[in-house]
Protein backbone atom coordinates (compact mmCIF):
# COMPACT_ATOMS: atom_id res chain seq x y z
CA UNK A 1 0.00 0.00 0.00
CA UNK A 2 1.45 3.53 -0.93
CA UNK A 3 -0.83 6.11 0.68
CA UNK A 4 -3.75 3.98 1.22
CA UNK A 5 -3.31 3.01 -2.56
CA UNK A 6 -2.67 -0.54 -3.79
CA UNK A 7 1.02 -0.41 -5.54
CA UNK A 8 0.75 -1.02 -8.50
CA UNK A 9 2.67 -4.13 -9.99
CA UNK A 10 6.29 -3.84 -11.67
CA UNK A 11 6.57 -5.18 -15.20
CA UNK A 12 7.62 -8.93 -15.57
CA UNK A 13 11.56 -8.90 -16.71
CA UNK A 14 10.14 -11.17 -19.64
CA UNK A 15 7.39 -8.47 -20.41
CA UNK A 16 10.09 -5.40 -19.98
CA UNK A 17 12.80 -7.60 -22.48
CA UNK A 18 9.95 -7.92 -25.59
CA UNK A 19 8.68 -3.97 -24.82
CA UNK A 20 12.60 -2.99 -25.31
CA UNK A 21 13.22 -4.72 -28.25
CA UNK A 22 9.66 -4.15 -29.24
CA UNK A 23 10.71 -0.18 -29.15
CA UNK A 24 14.58 -0.94 -30.74
CA UNK A 25 12.78 -2.30 -33.88
CA UNK A 26 10.25 0.88 -34.30
CA UNK A 27 13.56 2.91 -33.48
CA UNK A 28 15.27 0.64 -36.79
CA UNK A 29 11.95 1.47 -38.81
CA UNK A 30 12.35 5.33 -37.94
CA UNK A 31 16.23 5.37 -38.25
CA UNK A 32 16.27 3.75 -41.86
CA UNK A 33 12.35 4.99 -43.76
CA UNK A 34 10.14 7.49 -43.71
CA UNK A 35 7.10 4.85 -42.12
CA UNK A 36 5.46 6.59 -39.13
CA UNK A 37 6.76 4.61 -35.87
CA UNK A 38 4.08 2.68 -34.16
CA UNK A 39 5.23 2.52 -30.95
CA UNK A 40 6.15 4.99 -28.20
CA UNK A 41 9.87 5.29 -28.01
CA UNK A 42 11.82 5.73 -24.61
CA UNK A 43 14.87 6.53 -26.05
CA UNK A 44 18.56 6.25 -24.71
CA UNK A 45 21.96 5.60 -25.87
CA UNK A 46 21.51 2.09 -24.97
CA UNK A 47 18.33 1.20 -27.32
CA UNK A 48 19.97 3.30 -30.47
CA UNK A 49 22.85 1.02 -30.10
CA UNK A 50 20.97 -1.86 -29.89
CA UNK A 51 18.33 -0.88 -32.74
CA UNK A 52 21.15 -2.30 -35.67
CA UNK A 53 20.13 -5.57 -34.57
CA UNK A 54 16.55 -5.02 -37.04
CA UNK A 55 18.47 -3.45 -39.83
CA UNK A 56 17.86 -6.63 -41.96
CA UNK A 57 14.32 -7.20 -40.54
CA UNK A 58 13.64 -3.47 -41.67
CA UNK A 59 15.11 -4.62 -44.77
CA UNK A 60 12.75 -7.55 -45.45
CA UNK A 61 9.84 -5.36 -44.57
CA UNK A 62 10.69 -2.70 -47.43
CA UNK A 63 11.68 -6.06 -49.75
CA UNK A 64 8.22 -6.75 -49.37
CA UNK A 65 6.48 -3.06 -50.09
CA UNK A 66 8.69 -3.88 -53.23
CA UNK A 67 7.68 -7.50 -54.29
CA UNK A 68 3.86 -6.50 -53.70
CA UNK A 69 4.20 -3.20 -55.44
CA UNK A 70 5.86 -4.67 -58.12
CA UNK A 71 3.04 -7.38 -58.18
CA UNK A 72 -0.03 -5.04 -58.28
CA UNK A 73 1.81 -2.63 -60.99
CA UNK A 74 2.71 -5.92 -63.06
CA UNK A 75 -0.92 -6.28 -63.88
CA UNK A 76 -0.84 -2.67 -65.87
CA UNK A 77 2.79 -2.16 -67.24
CA UNK A 78 5.31 -4.37 -68.53
CA UNK A 79 8.43 -5.47 -65.78
CA UNK A 80 10.24 -2.59 -66.60
CA UNK A 81 8.28 0.29 -66.23
CA UNK A 82 7.44 -1.51 -62.70
CA UNK A 83 10.71 -1.37 -61.43
CA UNK A 84 11.19 1.33 -62.21
CA UNK A 85 8.30 2.56 -60.28
CA UNK A 86 9.29 0.63 -57.65
CA UNK A 87 12.72 1.93 -57.38
CA UNK A 88 11.00 5.44 -57.19
CA UNK A 89 8.98 4.48 -54.50
CA UNK A 90 12.34 3.03 -52.87
CA UNK A 91 13.97 6.59 -52.77
CA UNK A 92 10.82 8.06 -51.50
CA UNK A 93 10.05 5.71 -48.49
CA UNK A 94 13.93 5.76 -47.84
CA UNK A 95 14.74 9.09 -48.52
CA UNK A 96 17.68 7.84 -50.32
CA UNK A 97 19.51 7.48 -47.03
CA UNK A 98 22.07 4.64 -48.35
CA UNK A 99 22.01 6.27 -52.03
CA UNK A 100 23.19 9.52 -50.04
CA UNK A 101 25.60 7.74 -48.32
CA UNK A 102 27.60 6.29 -51.73
CA UNK A 103 27.32 9.53 -53.31
CA UNK A 104 29.64 11.12 -50.43
CA UNK A 105 31.50 8.84 -49.92
CA UNK A 106 32.73 8.68 -53.33
CA UNK A 107 33.15 12.19 -53.86
CA UNK A 108 35.46 11.99 -50.37
CA UNK A 109 37.28 9.18 -51.77
CA UNK A 110 38.02 10.55 -55.22
CA UNK A 111 38.44 14.26 -54.14
CA UNK A 112 40.32 14.07 -51.02
CA UNK A 113 43.94 13.40 -50.53
CA UNK A 114 44.44 13.68 -46.76
CA UNK A 115 41.67 11.68 -44.32
CA UNK A 116 40.53 14.84 -42.71
CA UNK A 117 39.95 16.05 -46.70
CA UNK A 118 38.32 13.34 -47.09
CA UNK A 119 35.95 13.50 -43.70
CA UNK A 120 35.69 17.03 -44.55
CA UNK A 121 33.93 16.24 -48.47
CA UNK A 122 31.73 13.47 -46.84
CA UNK A 123 29.97 16.09 -44.57
CA UNK A 124 29.52 18.36 -47.40
CA UNK A 125 25.98 18.53 -48.56
CA UNK A 126 26.63 18.89 -51.91
CA UNK A 127 26.83 16.27 -54.53
CA UNK A 128 30.03 16.79 -56.56
CA UNK A 129 30.79 14.63 -60.13
CA UNK A 130 32.38 11.60 -58.53
CA UNK A 131 29.25 11.43 -56.43
CA UNK A 132 26.92 11.78 -58.96
CA UNK A 133 28.20 9.42 -61.32
CA UNK A 134 28.36 6.95 -58.78
CA UNK A 135 24.91 7.39 -58.06
CA UNK A 136 23.35 7.62 -61.51
CA UNK A 137 25.33 4.24 -62.42
CA UNK A 138 24.32 2.62 -59.70
CA UNK A 139 20.69 3.17 -60.09
CA UNK A 140 21.29 2.07 -64.16
CA UNK A 141 22.42 -1.27 -63.23
CA UNK A 142 20.04 -1.63 -60.02
CA UNK A 143 17.21 -1.46 -62.91
CA UNK A 144 19.25 -3.30 -65.42
CA UNK A 145 19.79 -6.47 -62.74
CA UNK A 146 16.33 -6.10 -61.54
CA UNK A 147 14.78 -6.21 -65.00
CA UNK A 148 16.74 -9.43 -66.05
CA UNK A 149 16.39 -11.15 -62.94
CA UNK A 150 14.39 -15.15 -62.99
CA UNK A 151 12.59 -14.23 -60.63
CA UNK A 152 12.60 -10.00 -60.21
CA UNK A 153 9.34 -10.58 -57.17
CA UNK A 154 12.21 -12.84 -54.81
CA UNK A 155 15.29 -10.13 -56.21
CA UNK A 156 13.23 -7.34 -55.02
CA UNK A 157 11.93 -9.19 -51.55
CA UNK A 158 15.40 -10.71 -50.51
CA UNK A 159 18.20 -7.90 -50.92
CA UNK A 160 17.15 -4.93 -48.99
CA UNK A 161 17.32 -7.73 -46.24
CA UNK A 162 20.54 -9.21 -47.02
CA UNK A 163 22.28 -5.45 -48.02
CA UNK A 164 21.22 -4.10 -44.69
CA UNK A 165 23.59 -7.25 -42.75
CA UNK A 166 27.35 -5.69 -44.39
CA UNK A 167 27.17 -2.24 -42.07
CA UNK A 168 26.75 -4.44 -39.01
CA UNK A 169 29.73 -6.41 -40.22
CA UNK A 170 31.38 -3.57 -40.64
CA UNK A 171 30.76 -1.68 -37.48
CA UNK A 172 31.94 -5.09 -35.71
CA UNK A 173 34.90 -4.84 -37.49
CA UNK A 174 36.01 -1.58 -37.69
CA UNK A 175 36.54 1.67 -35.78
CA UNK A 176 34.38 4.81 -36.15
CA UNK A 177 36.01 7.54 -37.56
CA UNK A 178 34.06 10.90 -37.88
CA UNK A 179 32.72 13.99 -36.08
CA UNK A 180 30.38 12.30 -33.10
CA UNK A 181 29.00 15.35 -32.61
CA UNK A 182 28.05 15.88 -36.10
CA UNK A 183 26.96 12.42 -37.38
CA UNK A 184 24.26 10.86 -37.31
CA UNK A 185 24.91 7.65 -37.29
CA UNK A 186 27.29 7.67 -33.96
CA UNK A 187 24.81 6.35 -31.78
CA UNK A 188 23.93 2.97 -33.88
CA UNK A 189 27.82 2.86 -34.10
CA UNK A 190 29.05 3.08 -30.42
CA UNK A 191 28.62 0.06 -28.81
CA UNK A 192 27.44 -2.63 -30.78
CA UNK A 193 26.63 -5.81 -29.57
CA UNK A 194 28.66 -9.22 -31.38
CA UNK A 195 25.40 -11.20 -30.07
CA UNK A 196 22.95 -9.02 -31.72
CA UNK A 197 25.28 -9.09 -34.97
CA UNK A 198 25.01 -12.91 -34.51
CA UNK A 199 21.05 -12.69 -33.93
CA UNK A 200 20.96 -10.06 -37.30
CA UNK A 201 23.08 -12.75 -39.19
CA UNK A 202 20.64 -16.11 -38.02
CA UNK A 203 17.68 -13.74 -39.64
CA UNK A 204 19.64 -13.40 -42.75
CA UNK A 205 20.52 -17.06 -43.29
CA UNK A 206 16.96 -18.26 -42.04
CA UNK A 207 15.42 -16.08 -44.93
CA UNK A 208 17.64 -17.37 -47.04
CA UNK A 209 17.50 -20.65 -46.57
CA UNK A 210 13.66 -20.46 -46.30
CA UNK A 211 13.52 -18.46 -49.85
CA UNK A 212 16.14 -21.07 -51.40
CA UNK A 213 13.50 -23.04 -53.13
CA UNK A 214 12.94 -20.52 -55.73
CA UNK A 215 16.51 -19.64 -56.30
CA UNK A 216 18.91 -22.61 -55.24
CA UNK A 217 22.04 -20.22 -55.60
CA UNK A 218 20.76 -17.36 -52.63
CA UNK A 219 22.12 -18.90 -49.78
CA UNK A 220 25.90 -19.08 -51.65
CA UNK A 221 25.09 -15.70 -53.52
CA UNK A 222 24.12 -13.75 -50.63
CA UNK A 223 26.71 -14.76 -48.21
CA UNK A 224 29.09 -13.89 -50.83
CA UNK A 225 27.60 -10.66 -51.73
CA UNK A 226 27.81 -9.67 -48.00
CA UNK A 227 31.36 -11.11 -47.52
CA UNK A 228 32.65 -9.67 -50.19
CA UNK A 229 31.45 -6.31 -49.34
CA UNK A 230 32.10 -6.50 -45.95
CA UNK A 231 35.69 -7.42 -46.66
CA UNK A 232 37.19 -5.40 -50.15
CA UNK A 233 35.00 -2.15 -48.88
CA UNK A 234 36.38 -2.70 -45.15
CA UNK A 235 40.11 -2.99 -46.26
CA UNK A 236 39.67 -0.28 -48.68
CA UNK A 237 37.76 2.01 -45.99
CA UNK A 238 40.85 1.14 -43.33
CA UNK A 239 43.37 2.17 -45.97
CA UNK A 240 41.48 5.81 -46.98
CA UNK A 241 39.82 6.54 -43.15
CA UNK A 242 41.29 4.28 -41.25
CA UNK A 243 37.89 2.78 -40.03
CA UNK A 244 34.04 3.62 -41.15
CA UNK A 245 31.48 6.43 -41.48
CA UNK A 246 27.89 6.77 -41.72
CA UNK A 247 28.02 7.21 -45.03
CA UNK A 248 30.36 4.51 -45.61
CA UNK A 249 27.85 2.04 -44.02
CA UNK A 250 25.09 3.29 -46.52
CA UNK A 251 27.36 2.87 -49.26
CA UNK A 252 27.98 -0.26 -48.02
CA UNK A 253 24.53 -1.49 -48.62
CA UNK A 254 24.15 -0.24 -51.88
CA UNK A 255 27.20 -2.39 -53.41
CA UNK A 256 25.99 -5.48 -51.39
CA UNK A 257 22.65 -5.10 -53.12
CA UNK A 258 24.39 -4.69 -56.57
CA UNK A 259 26.75 -7.52 -55.98
CA UNK A 260 23.68 -10.03 -54.99
CA UNK A 261 21.76 -8.97 -57.88
CA UNK A 262 24.59 -9.80 -60.01
CA UNK A 263 25.34 -13.49 -58.54
CA UNK A 264 21.25 -14.02 -58.90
Amino acid sequence: MIDGQPAEAAPSPSRSVLQHEWQAFWLAVGFLTRIPMLARIDYSQKLMNQCSMYFPVVGLLLGALYAGLFALLGLAWSPLVGVLLVLCFHLFITGAFHEDGLADSVDALGGGYTVEKRLEIMKDSRIGTYGTVALVMALLLKVALLTEANHIWLALLVAPAVSRLTPLLLMATLTYVTDPDKSKSKPVADGFSNARLAIAAAFVLALCILLSFWHPLLIISSLTAVLLVALSWGVYLRSQLGGYTGDALGASVVFSELVLLMLL
